[in-house]
């Protein structure tokens, strides 16, 4: 299998060594855009070493099938996969609300043990304001400083 040449550019570090991946203001992804994220995540997994990176979700209102099967492959492998500034068409879809919880404003994080039933995603579900996420694995990382494209 060829490996895609990466875009830097759509690569956001963090200072607290995480990564967002953003794929510019496209509303529709198609399978090509899934396969780009999936290597773009693939190189910030290997390459830059990263196990908390998220996805800008600002312009997006429909993924792929395999989008959230995707994510949760990642979760599998204990890396802890934020949503940021999801549209209302991606917080509707059945897999969001089952599987990602609000941990800030406009960031939602993947949660295998995390269901609507009893929580609000609206915002109830934020850990009681705490300012950090509880992955499944019972650790607590850091949400991070994040600032929406403009």
């Amino acid at each position: 299998m060829a490996t895609a040449k990466i875009d830097p550019s759509v690569i956001q570090t963090l200072p607290d060594g995480s990564h967002i991946i953003r794929l510019g203001d496209m509303e529709i992804w198609d399978g090509a855009d899934l396969a780009l994220l999936r290597e773009t995540l693939v190189h910030v997994f290997h390459n830059l070493h990263s196990r908390h990176f998220g996805v800008d979700m600002s312009y997006v209102k429909y993924v792929p099938s395999g989008f959230f099967g995707m994510l949760f492959d990642w979760h599998d492998m204990h890396v802890c996969i934020n949503l940021y500034s999801p549209q209302p068409q991606i917080k509707n879809m059945l897999w969001f609300t089952k599987f990602f919880h609000p941990v800030a404003d406009g960031v939602y994080q993947l949660n295998s043990t995390f269901h609507t039933v009893g929580n609000n995603t609206t915002g109830s579900g934020n850990l009681n304001g705490n300012s950090a996420a509880k992955p499944t694995n019972g650790t607590t990382m850091p949400i991070p400083n994040y600032q929406p494209s403009a």
